[in-house]
């Protein structure tokens, strides 16, 4: 975790993303495979997430679609905040075997962003489909990089909750 927290904090400090941060790990040894960070305002796309980003390149790099191939090994994802929701989509189709997270959802609510409509036992639903879920590791260091991102005045992006405006 500090690795993923260093890494949300470094983009911070570059200007090239959102205070989120993320890494494809093997489960058994715990060897680093691919990172990931927020790209979204850098790239241009909501979709940029850190967590999409890793499970991207973690891909790419393994040269499966699918992390979680009988001819591999289990793989973590460790991410600095709970996934939104359209990462706990995209985690279910990984094949991560196990989650593992800093900062809660509502930390990163709690500066603005909009998490999504994620089921209440959204941890739960990851275990059925064979998931395991760590919540909290180091919670406070990480829910503090939200914390600096909004205070050196990054901007929180994707905080209307659905809602757009009417223009007429």
């Amino acid at each position: 975790m500090d690795l993923i927290t260093s890494l949300a904090q470094r983009n911070i400090e570059q200007g090239t993303g959102g205070p989120f941060g993320a890494g494809i790990f093997r489960a058994d040894t715990h060897q680093f495979v691919a990172p990931g960070v927020n790209l979204v305002l850098s790239s241009h796309s909501s979709i940029a997430h850190a967590e999409m980003v890793a499970i991207m390149m973690a891909q790419q790099i393994l040269g499966s679609h699918d992390l979680g191939a009988t001819d591999l090994p289990q793989y973590e994802l460790v991410t600095s905040c709970e996934p939104c929701a359209m990462c706990l989509g995209a985690i279910c189709w990984s094949g991560v075997r196990q989650l593992v997270c800093g900062a809660r959802g509502s930390d990163a609510e709690a500066i603005g962003f909009d998490e999504g409509p994620k089921p209440e036992k959204w941890t739960t639903a990851l275990e059925q489909r064979g998931i395991s879920v760590t919540l909290d590791l180091q919670r406070l260091k990480a829910a503090q990089v939200l914390q600096n991102y909004v205070e050196q005045g990054g901007e929180v992006y994707n905080s209307r909750q659905g809602k757009t405006e009417n223009h007429r």
